[in-house]
């Protein structure tokens, strides 16, 4: 049976829901729609941690960590897509955009190089190596699990 996705704070101490309008700022600066079901998400969850959490990227097991933040905090600029991106973006292809974290500061990326209207979901690494992870974001959180 799957279990059913818990979330928690991490980055505040309690939930920062963001507006469709802030989400929709960040989709125009990058040029993409992205993936409804995240958008739903991360409306109510940016900053937070899931339960469960682990995924699979070929035969190595990983966690997310947080649910990265559309919102820009300025003492928690780690946890936000837009400084996350802006370290990513010179050392990988372009349209690969992060939305969340790894506990080792590897990110889980949107990567709409072959498909634009659903994008795949990839890990890239501290070493900016790319590892599929899942065909689309629905796929993804379906994979979540525990240990």
């Amino acid at each position: 049976m799957k279990q059913e996705l818990r979330w928690k704070p991490y980055v505040w101490d309690a939930p920062r829901p963001t507006t469709p309008r802030e989400i929709a700022l960040l989709e125009q600066e990058w040029g993409v729609e992205l993936p409804t079901e995240y958008k739903k998400l991360v409306s109510t969850h940016q900053g937070m941690t899931p339960t469960p959490c682990i995924f699979a990227s070929g035969k190595i097991k990983d966690v997310m960590s947080v649910l990265l933040t559309i919102i820009t905090d300025p003492d928690k600029r780690a946890y936000a897509v837009r400084d996350s991106y802006g370290i990513l973006q010179p050392h990988i292809p372009s349209r690969i955009y992060p939305f969340a974290m790894t506990p080792g500061s590897e990110h889980l990326c949107f990567d709409y190089r072959a498909s634009p209207g659903e994008p795949r979901i990839v890990l890239v690494t501290v070493e900016m190596d790319i590892y599929p992870v899942a065909d689309n974001f629905s796929d993804f959180l379906a994979g979540l699990h525990d240990a």
